[in-house]
């Protein structure tokens, strides 16, 4: 094929917009200069687990590319992104990702090499036919990102290396899959190999709904098992975005998950600095960042996910690319890392950068939320789980935690009552100290509480003030009618296993449906707690984001042109 300029002036005169798409023709319009090039692949289509966060990536290694004195190409397909922008590449190739697309490109352009981690898992697929085909990856090598990728190579290098993770196996076949849950114990996480946004993930309780995920969600062939991991049923997560250059690691942030685990990172609310966690615990994911980021050696960004569960650190998964988290933690910490990133994948050292580390000691929180479409989408299935259902996310900041919390929730329009009824609804395993503390710190606030019959008869035992109402299949008025007729203002419901989330269900809808704020773990009901109190106080700040980051900057510099909000 050949390559044709979009005429972005309608022939009226000469356009000089550096844009290109393949043809089967004779004259190429493409002309290569002399200047040394770096191809940045992009992420393509915007869909749910890969989105705008990964084009944000791509536009600040496109500029750190020109930065360093090289060309920077991109090769896009969607028109609805900052990297597609006329000003933002020095050549555009609007083309498919595919492995044929992309070596049209390159080998009509020469670079000296192709960024593939920016893009998300899309072009992360076409790390290792590019390298087989001869084409030079800049950063993390294929084989890091297939260790990394592949669950048995992954799991054999982190008991190499003494590091605690969930028991897990993979599986070829139905059977295999029953063997493998029946030796580590449910309930497992299952997801098929290479897949973004947690596409097609699911919690399987026991063997029947193991069995349906298997013959109806699995793509299952010789190449692409299926993952099965033991499932670390309420435990703390957290997530560090870290960038490597082979010898030096800098972690960027350590977000603490505000949601239960196994709701998808892109789902959940995160928090930095995190708020509950030992020193001890924190500790040990700095080192096993650090020890896996030299195990893969990776260059350039890294992402790892932790959980926690009785002060026990798991590494549940690591990913050598940037992720959806990038610019949050960009915007929170006032460091472009991506541009970082990009710079240390062209040969810099990060002490070249003077990118030693950054100041964890925060004056201020900043806390990510997720946008979800559910009211769009009527009778969907509100609880989160393991696959991605969000389809945007904002931040709230502030000098402390309720503030920014209770910032989030407004921007992600749930904004949080001041006052009026809470309704419970906690499983068993939720019956706790922590659940009474929640409730009495609502009482304090002014709140009245509302509870159905087993979490109401737990109140009344330990001498929290409430009133009993039915659950849907127990007769009227319940608690359907009480949040249509605006009775209740904010919802504590824990659901616990599959048959809990089941019955649940309901309640979810119809808060949604109602604009009605609820809470799906006590981590979360508690936050809002902290929030409706600085409400209450009025006590929010309004403050340029370059003054939050100035407590930052003084104890970590970078020698980077521009600042993480120029995108």
């Amino acid at each position: 094929p050949v390559f044709k300029t979009v005429d972005t002036c309608a022939a009226e005169f000469e356009a000089e917009t550096p844009y290109h798409f393949s043809t089967y023709e004779e004259e190429n319009e493409s002309v290569r200069s002399k200047k040394p090039k770096v191809v940045i692949l992009g992420s393509g289509p915007n869909r749910i687990g890969q989105g705008i966060e990964f084009d944000y990536c791509c536009v600040h290694g496109v500029q750190a590319a020109q930065e360093e004195g090289y060309e920077a190409i991109m090769i896009n397909c969607n028109p609805e992104t900052v990297s597609t922008d006329y000003d933002t590449a020095d050549k555009l190739y609007f083309e498919p990702l595919t492995f044929e697309n992309v070596m049209n490109v390159i080998e009509a352009e020469q670079p000296i090499g192709v960024i593939v981690s920016f893009g998300g898992q899309t072009p992360l697929k076409l790390a290792k036919p590019l390298e087989e085909a001869g084409v030079k990856l800049l950063g993390t090598s294929s084989e890091g990102i297939d260790i990394a990728e592949d669950r048995k190579r992954f799991g054999e290098l982190l008991q190499k290396l003494g590091i605690p993770h969930p028991d897990f196996g993979t599986a070829y076949s139905v059977n295999e899959a029953v063997d493998v849950a029946a030796f580590i114990g449910y309930p497992v996480l299952v997801r098929p190999s290479y897949v973004l946004g947690g596409r097609a993930m699911e919690i399987c309780y026991n063997e029947n709904s193991l069995r349906n995920y298997m013959r109806t969600a699995a793509e299952i062939s010789p190449d692409k098992p299926v993952l099965i991991d033991r499932f670390l049923e309420d435990a703390f997560e957290f997530d560090v975005d870290a960038v490597a250059d082979g010898e030096d690691v800098v972690i960027g942030a350590i977000m603490e998950h505000i949601e239960e685990a196994g709701i998808h990172s892109g789902d959940s609310a995160a928090v930095i600095p995190p708020y509950m966690i030992t020193e001890k615990c924190l500790k040990e994911i700095r080192d096993y960042t650090k020890i896996l980021a030299k195990g893969l050696n990776v260059v350039g960004l890294m992402n790892i996910q932790f959980a926690m569960k009785d002060d026990i650190v798991y590494v549940l998964e690591v990913n050598p690319r940037a992720s959806r988290t990038v610019p949050f933690v960009s915007k929170s910490i006032g460091i472009p890392l991506a541009r970082v990133a990009a710079k240390v994948m062209l040969g810099k050292r990060l002490k070249d950068l003077n990118f030693k580390n950054v100041n964890e000691n925060h004056r201020h929180v900043s806390i990510k939320e997720a946008v979800f479409p559910f009211n769009r989408f009527t009778r969907v299935k509100v609880f989160l789980g393991p696959e991605m259902r969000s389809t945007g996310e904002v931040m709230g900041i502030d000098s402390n935690f309720g503030a920014a919390y209770a910032k989030s929730q407004a921007a992600a329009g749930n904004p949080l009552p001041t006052e009026g009824n809470v309704l419970f609804s906690v499983n068993d395993n939720d019956k706790n100290e922590k659940t009474l503390q929640v409730a009495r710190e609502f009482v304090s606030l002014g709140f009245k509480i509302i509870a159905t019959e087993g979490t109401s008869k737990f109140f009344s035992l330990n001498g929290i003030e409430n009133e009993h109402i039915f659950k849907v299949s127990e007769g009227r008025p319940n608690i359907v009618d009480y949040i249509k007729n605006g009775k209740i203002q904010f919802i504590v419901n824990t659901p616990l296993g599959e048959e809990s989330r089941f019955d649940e269900y309901a309640i979810g809808w119809a808060a949604i449906e109602h604009r009605v704020s609820f809470a799906t773990t006590l981590s979360a009901a508690s936050a809002a707690v902290r929030a409706i109190r600085t409400l209450q106080r009025g006590d929010l700040s309004v403050m340029a984001i370059q003054q939050y980051h100035k407590s930052v900057a003084k104890q970590a510099t970078v020698r980077t042109t521009g600042d993480s909000s120029s995108v």
